[in-house]
């Protein structure tokens, strides 16, 4: 059963970052239908949609390999609770109306990385195991 629950924690952190890293690839560089579904990328520094982009991306990134988990995880999830409560919350108070479900969702699955860690399929791990050996 342990091994089951390694691997289930190690698959969701990679697609949980996947799928953050898409968002801020989007967004940055136009691909996977652009920011959005659609428009031009935003203009480099611009607030805060530019930063947003690249923390999904390099955060996101680091949670997909499991390198700095937990920090990165941690940015990915204040990111998220920042755009739903900045974005989505004035429109209404529940994600269904609002549209945040998707800030929603990264934003506590980021958090739940930030509590159990990145699994053992990880850099963190590999890191880990080196320094333990030396």
């Amino acid at each position: 059963m342990e091994r089951i629950h390694d691997a289930v924690v190690s698959l969701f952190r990679v697609v949980v970052g996947l799928l953050f890293a898409c968002h801020g690839a989007a967004t940055l560089f136009g691909v996977l239908g652009g920011p959005r579904g659609g428009g031009a990328p935003p203009p480099i520094g611009a607030w805060p949609d530019w930063w947003a982009a690249v923390i999904e991306l390099v955060a996101g990134g680091l949670v997909m390999v499991g390198l700095a988990t937990r920090a990165a995880a941690l940015l990915c999830s204040g990111t998220m609770a920042f755009a739903y409560f900045t974005v989505h919350q004035p429109k209404g108070l529940f994600p269904l109306i609002n549209g945040g479900e998707p800030a929603a969702l990264f934003c506590w699955s980021f958090l739940l990385l930030v509590l159990i860690g990145s699994g053992p399929w990880s850099f963190d791990t590999l890191v880990s195991r080196v320094r333990r050996k030396r």
